[in-house]
């Protein structure tokens, strides 16, 4: 009986935190607003946070969850002042051709991709991109992570080795160079921004459409050569040149590192005890340094969008106050017919928790459009997870609890007599 008897009285308060809100709807949208505010921000972010690592975990693994990276230098937020002991990476020596040859030679190795970005203007008769990435890679770019063709084809080993003048260009570069026309076939005259001016034409053999990413967009112009053709036709340094592994689907992660590790220590001549000179990245490494970048920055962003729900509880207290004043003479009638102080105190946090659960709602609902729009017209991934619902949820009810409390408190220890006597 108790329970129903709960389940009444709380129906009882919902109606009266609703006829209260329709009497006196200012201070009640002002209230409603700060939550709906509040809750708002931290959804939107929230979808925005999920859409974004969902996106960062499908580009990492992209090419393979066994997949790995060997590079000069590892990422590190040390301060560096250019001098030997806050740079040690500094004195790494490059990456060569001769190596990535060798470690193709390890007998856990499947793949092993070469890499590298470049600066380079682009110019097709009277059209011109000042500035475009030009990604250098080795032949075997499809068997690591495969480009979604839309036409032609990717440059061959043989084209690549011999540096011959070929690029295969994405969707947006197409768009921006050649409009309607056909693109296959035409030259493009690349420009290097390095200051050497080096570069000359280059014919478009294929074109392919970028995935849409947080880390990378997907409309940013793209051009893909071989990184012996960046190298010698564009004058590209390869000391910023990197290793994509690729271990066989026989071997296990670790292994195929251990044996790389090896093979490059030796091939350097580094004795045991003496510290690589060369850093190896999995992509649990990268995501680790993802959250590390990226993590504090939403961290602010939820607090400072926790500052709405604030606002929307010193509302709750300030109407709930008044709403306790108006209404003291109806709290004596009840206490003087057996209303127990709980029953006052359940009654009012209930009308609080209504207060910023309507609130709450609307926030819900707008921070879902919000998500919506963010995933049609960003690159980002925008969904709203459940676990975001269910705390939106229970902070708003947490907030009516809490900046309920001292109006609830108030109305239930008021004396019956001094109540009714109240003008």
């Amino acid at each position: 009986m108790r329970f129903w008897d709960r389940i009444r009285m709380s129906m009882e308060g919902v109606t009266i935190a609703l006829d209260a809100m329709k009497a006196n709807r200012v201070r009640a949208g002002l209230t409603i607003l700060g939550v709906a505010v509040g809750v708002f921000v931290v959804v939107l972010i929230s979808a925005a946070v999920h859409g974004i690592n969902t996106s960062v975990a499908k580009q990492f693994e992209s090419a393979g969850p066994t997949t790995f990276f060997v590079q000069r230098y590892p990422i590190v937020f040390e301060a560096c002042d250019d001098s030997g002991d806050t740079c040690k990476w500094r004195s790494n020596p490059s990456l060569t051709f001769g190596e990535a040859d060798a470690l193709k030679r390890v007998e856990t190795v499947g793949e092993v991709l070469l890499r590298q970005g470049w600066g380079a203007s682009a110019k097709y008769r009277d059209r011109e991109l000042a500035n475009v990435q030009v990604a250098g890679v080795s032949a075997n770019w499809p068997q690591v992570n495969p480009p979604n063709m839309i036409e032609g084809r990717v440059f061959t080993e043989q084209e690549s080795r011999s540096a011959t003048r070929v690029v295969v260009i994405n969707t947006t570069a197409k768009e921006r160079l050649f409009g309607d026309e056909d693109a296959l076939g035409k030259e493009v005259n690349l420009t290097s921004l390095s200051g050497s001016g080096r570069g000359g034409p280059f014919a478009v053999v294929g074109v392919f459409k970028d995935e849409a990413s947080f880390l990378q967009g997907g409309e940013q112009p793209r051009i893909i050569t071989s990184i012996y053709a960046l190298n010698r036709r564009l004058g590209a340094n390869t000391r910023w040149m990197a290793f994509v592994i690729k271990p066989l689907p026989s071997a296990r992660q670790d292994v195929t590192i251990d044996d790389v590790t090896s093979a490059m220590r030796g091939m350097r001549g580094l004795r045991p005890g003496r510290e690589s000179n060369f850093a190896i990245l999995t992509q649990d490494k990268l995501f680790d340094v993802y959250n590390k970048v990226f993590g504090m920055f939403f961290l602010v962003m939820i607090a400072l969008s926790s500052v709405g729900l604030l606002v929307g509880g010193v509302g709750v207290i300030a109407i709930m106050m008044i709403s306790v004043t108006e209404r003291t003479r109806e709290i004596g009638v009840r206490k003087a017919l057996g209303a127990t102080r709980g029953i006052i105190l359940w009654q009012f946090l209930v009308e609080a928790i209504t207060l910023t659960a309507t609130g709450a709602a609307i926030g819900l609902v707008l921070g879902w459009a919000g998500s919506f729009g963010i995933r049609a017209w960003t690159p980002i991934e925008a969904s709203v997870p459940p676990l975001a619902v269910v705390a939106a949820l229970a902070t708003s009810a947490f907030t009516g609890i809490v900046f309920g409390m001292l109006p609830a408190l108030k109305a239930s220890r008021l004396d019956p007599v001094v109540a009714l006597r109240h003008e």
